[in-house]
């Protein structure tokens, strides 16, 4: 077991106490604040006329601005809607102030907000609506038809208006309401629950995650310490909002450092790196997706030097592409980052600069009040080097699922990932794969990265994904989808031949398919089901 409390310095670790909280005890920061709500009072008691937010249209917002904003729309969601502590409140809001302001006033109600991704289809967010229990939902003007369902069902609805002209809420007489109930709520306690997320994948098996204040407030203030972020520091949240990296890695984050935030409704490479160079952005967070496009405009905007540290998550960076951030970005560190929604973001970070180290593809080591420990089939510890599934526990680690009973968090806290990975001798833990997505080659096994990254390394080749299929020999074979360069003239042949002094035999891809784009979840993963089925059609 390695316990991120004796792999980080004591600086890293200042103010952090063993602490119970509930039927838990965590290492963690002896003065959090109870929840985000009273994040963002502190931010705008030190920076009220500070832009917070700057939004899709360019509409900017202070502290003190946005902070008002969220008191007068929680005192509306208490008052008509009568929303109180401990109710689900769903969002299905856009990349937008809308967004931030309602999650904040839920929060500051003491109720669990629950958002749903905007990027599904209407069926898909009926699903997990209908799974939520939701009390009422606030919903933008873009999914006004999809609401009708949810009135059906007896929950009531909030819905947007005019978002590009004005804030989607202003229509509401917000301002009386705010003054009789101005000072009543101050959000929940450490233990009480603030978020319940659904896991990626399909709805018939995503997950209800429960996170706790506790959980999201240490996710957020371990950040900021290793992360070595501050007030004077500026975003774009490149990634849709309703995940975890963008609710609790970015938004959460920022408000409770005080920094700016530029919200865009859609991802947009183009506009991403515009936003960088004309308000001088300084940090991003994103998943290697997120890089990969921007790294196709490189050309167009040789130079960043605004940027000064970015934290790359969600699923692996090959080492290639680490390699090429770093040559377009010479000056900024690149932070490697590996979690989930179940850890509320961050489970391991890399202490520095990833591209310089002696482990580039290395997931970084175990937060301060995180423990990881690899285990064998049968559930014995295994040795250094030695891959096996990765468990963690810590302070951002969810006690639950939401009304589903499971394994995968036992009863003294360890969650299984369902990962695959080992620690090495200097304590850097290294993630091979998702348990799922190994190929068993006739008893060998495969790890995906380890042919991805071959793959990327050919010149001509932009991006890549490996999927086993069924074989009737084997059992199970690699095959793989690849992204060529423009102008690149390489074939399926030239890059077997390449592959064949760089990996096993069994390793090399019995077929390898050219595409324009590898096919990508609403949460911007590669969508291996799909690609599986790219090779029967």
């Amino acid at each position: 077991m390695l316990n991120g409390k004796n792999v980080w310095n004591q600086w890293f670790q200042k103010g952090m106490e063993e602490i119970q909280i509930g039927n838990r005890k965590v290492y963690t920061f002896a003065d959090s604040k109870n929840n985000f709500y009273e994040m963002l009072q502190e931010s705008a008691m030190k920076f009220p006329q500070k832009i917070s937010i700057c939004d899709n249209w360019n509409r900017t917002y202070t502290y003190m601005q946005f902070l008002q904003m969220v008191d007068q729309l929680a005192a509306y969601l208490k008052q008509s809607m009568h929303i109180t502590k401990g109710e689900h409140v769903g969002l299905l809001l856009n990349n937008g102030i809308e967004f931030a302001v309602a999650f904040y006033a839920v929060c500051k109600l003491g109720a669990v907000s629950v958002p749903f991704p905007t990027k599904y289809r209407e069926p898909e967010v009926r699903t997990l609506v209908q799974k939520a229990n939701l009390t009422c939902i606030l919903v933008s003007e873009d999914y006004q038809q999809w609401a009708f369902e949810y009135e059906k069902i007896g929950i009531q609805v909030l819905l947007t208006q005019q978002e590009e002209k004005q804030y989607g809420f202003s229509y509401l007489d917000l301002k009386d309401v705010e003054k009789k109930e101005r000072e009543k709520d101050r959000g929940g306690e450490l233990t009480d629950e603030a978020i319940l997320m659904f896991t990626s994948g399909t709805t018939s098996a995503s997950k209800g995650v429960i996170l706790k204040n506790y959980n999201i407030n240490h996710a957020v203030m371990i950040y900021k310490k290793i992360l070595g972020l501050d007030s004077e520091d500026k975003t774009i949240i490149p990634v849709p909002i309703y995940h975890i990296t963008g609710l609790v890695a970015l938004l959460g984050l920022f408000i409770y450092m005080g920094g700016t935030i530029y919200l865009y409704k859609h991802y947009d490479a183009r506009r991403i790196l515009e936003g960088i160079c004309k308000h001088g952005i300084t940090f991003l967070h994103g998943s290697p997706t997120v890089f990969g496009m921007l790294l196709n405009y490189k050309e167009e905007f040789p130079e960043l030097p605004s940027i000064r540290t970015i934290a790359c998550g969600s699923s692996y960076l090959p080492v290639e592409t680490l390699k090429k951030l770093h040559t377009w970005m010479p000056e900024m560190k690149l932070q490697n980052v590996y979690g989930m929604t179940e850890t509320s973001s961050p489970g391991t970070i890399f202490p520095y600069d990833t591209a310089v180290s002696i482990y580039p593809s290395s997931a970084g080591k175990p937060i301060p009040g995180m423990s990881i420990k690899i285990l064998d089939d049968e559930g014995k510890e295994v040795t250094d080097g030695t891959v096996g599934t990765v468990f963690l526990k810590g302070a951002n680690i969810c006690e639950y699922y939401y009304k589903q009973k499971t394994s995968l968090i036992t009863d003294d806290g360890w969650l299984n990932t369902g990962d695959m990975g080992y620690i090495n001798e200097d304590s850097y833990v290294f993630i091979v794969d998702r348990k799922k997505d190994m190929i068993n080659r006739g008893g060998e096994k495969i790890w995906c990265t380890d042919v991805e990254n071959e793959l990327i390394s050919v010149k001509g080749i932009q991006d890549a994904a490996v999927v086993g299929i069924p074989d009737d020999i084997y059992g199970e074979v690699p095959v793989a989808v690849v992204v060529a360069e423009k102008l690149s003239n390489v074939t399926e042949r030239d890059l077997k031949e390449q592959l064949k002094p760089k990996l096993a035999r069994y390793k090399i891809p019995e077929k390898i398919l050219f595409i324009k784009d590898i096919p990508k979840t609403p949460g911007l993963k590669t969508d291996k089901r799909k690609i599986k089925e790219m090779f029967f059609t």
